[in-house]
């Protein structure tokens, strides 16, 4: 199978996964990418399933409620029962790399909020070890110099992704040549830096299952 291919099987495979968490009240969070975009398509079957949706960037917001899936404001909602994004990169404790399309600030917020956490990724994204993909971080512009300068000392070449503005209205440096020993120590080091937003590195709270697109099939992972 094409790498569009496999997205679209694990993009099926979660819409079996959550069949089962489908009522009339259930709110679904939902991720930004191409993966996620295939999920939202599949969604659309089963949008009189469920209540509506939490979208973590405006194009899934609008690409959502072009298949006429309603989607609620975070703050207008208790509670999501489940979030479905893709990764960049996934470790095999589902310790992610994720902010590819510079969505990681409010995807680690409705991480947060979510009772489960489902990463959908094909097999290409699965690493033994996070920082092949450039690690994304969110910054306040005005400390974009400054930030940079603290990210060399934590032994990364940092870029500015030019021309790009999230929907925060803030700026994206890539960590480039980063091998990612301590996704979790490495997570908090970076957030403590002023000026950052949040960083891409979903460690501290990791996908709770991974549905992982294989030649031979999607196959459900949990951390080891």
């Amino acid at each position: 199978m094409t790498q569009d291919e496999l997205k679209k099987a694990v993009a099926l495979a979660a819409i079996d996964y959550i069949k089962p968490k489908l009522h009339r009240d259930a709110i679904i969070g939902i991720g930004t990418g191409s993966t996620a975009n295939c999920f939202i398509d599949a969604l659309a079957e089963y949008r009189d399933d469920f209540a509506g949706t939490v979208a973590s960037s405006e194009a899934s917001a609008l690409r959502l409620e072009s298949h006429g899936i309603e989607v609620f404001e975070l703050n207008s909602v208790n509670s999501i029962s489940v979030y479905i994004d893709g990764a960049d990169e996934s470790n095999h404790q589902l310790q992610l790399i994720k902010g590819g399309g510079a969505a990681l600030t409010r995807e680690k917020i409705v991480t947060a909020v979510a009772d489960e956490f489902v990463c959908i990724a094909d097999e290409s994204k699965l690493v033994k070890t996070l920082g092949d993909f450039p690690l994304p971080v969110e910054v306040i512009p005005m400390a974009r110099s400054y930030v940079a300068r603290e990210l060399l000392k934590l032994g990364c070449s940092p870029v500015y992704r030019e021309g790009v503005v999230t929907d925060n209205g803030n700026i994206i440096i890539d960590c480039y040549d980063f091998p990612i020993d301590q996704p979790f120590n490495t997570e908090k080091a970076i957030n403590n830096i002023v000026g950052v937003v949040t960083n891409g590195l979903f460690a501290i709270k990791a996908a709770d299952v991974l549905l992982l697109a294989t030649q031979q099939g999607v196959k459900t992972l949990r951390a080891e």
